[in-house]
């Protein structure tokens, strides 16, 4: 093989390694930065039909039950699915369905977020209920300006792992199981892949908290688990 040939391969190679260094470095970050966002913009919209100070909830802040036909009495707002999940955690309830008998029981998770429900937020929904939307509104503030953005994604897996429990797959009223099940994935993998540091003000931060953290400083070290 003449040296020419040889020097066109190499050359072919090594813009074939440069096209494949290309491809995983912008798209990976592209999608992460845009993951963040869209859930950013789902917890957004969540926020305005369960507005402090009620919530949305009825005067008297009555919650949904059940008939003794087991049809649910609905009320509205908050009150209205915190309802929903308390009723449904007697139920029998399973996650992963595949036709009419293959699934994961979760009846065992479903009744410990219903003795939850009935015992600490219901009696104490006046102030829960900030809880609930603070949460919410701090995912949304984390995740979209990407600031402890990695604190923000682990809340964003206890919200919906709890919504997962109490409402995935239930069918009165229907709710689609993967809706909460790729929510929950999807906070998972942003935890995992801390997306602040990508064009988030994280990515401002940790410089900073690096050098502080260097120095002995402990709540830097501390904040640095967070970003």
């Amino acid at each position: 093989m003449s040296d020419a040939v040889i020097a066109q391969s190499d050359q072919g190679e090594r813009r074939g390694a440069m096209g494949e260094d290309r491809f995983p470095t912008w798209l990976p970050t592209a999608l992460i930065v845009a993951a963040r966002i869209v859930l950013a913009y789902l917890f957004f919209t969540q926020l305005f039909w369960k507005l402090p100070p009620s919530f949305s909830c009825p005067d008297d802040f009555h919650f949904t039950t059940a008939t003794a036909n087991g049809s649910l009495m609905r009320t509205t707002g908050l009150c209205d699915w915190i309802g929903v999940e308390s009723v449904w955690a007697q139920r029998p309830h399973s996650l992963l369905r595949a036709g009419g008998s293959i699934g994961i029981p979760i009846g065992w998770a479903s009744r410990i977020n219903g003795v939850f429900i009935d015992n600490v937020v219901k009696p104490n929904i006046r102030w829960f209920g900030w809880l609930i939307w603070g949460s919410e509104a701090f995912i949304f503030v984390s995740l979209f300006f990407g600031i402890v953005s990695r604190l923000g994604a682990f809340v964003a897996i206890g919200m919906s792992a709890q919504l997962l429990v109490g409402l995935a797959g239930i069918s009165d009223p229907y709710e689609w199981e993967w809706s909460y099940n790729l929510i929950f994935l999807l906070s998972v993998l942003l935890f995992a892949f801390a997306p602040g540091r990508i064009f988030g003000l994280d990515a401002l931060l940790r410089p900073r908290l690096q050098a502080a953290a260097a120095n002995g400083n402990g709540v830097a070290r501390f904040l640095l688990l967070l970003t």
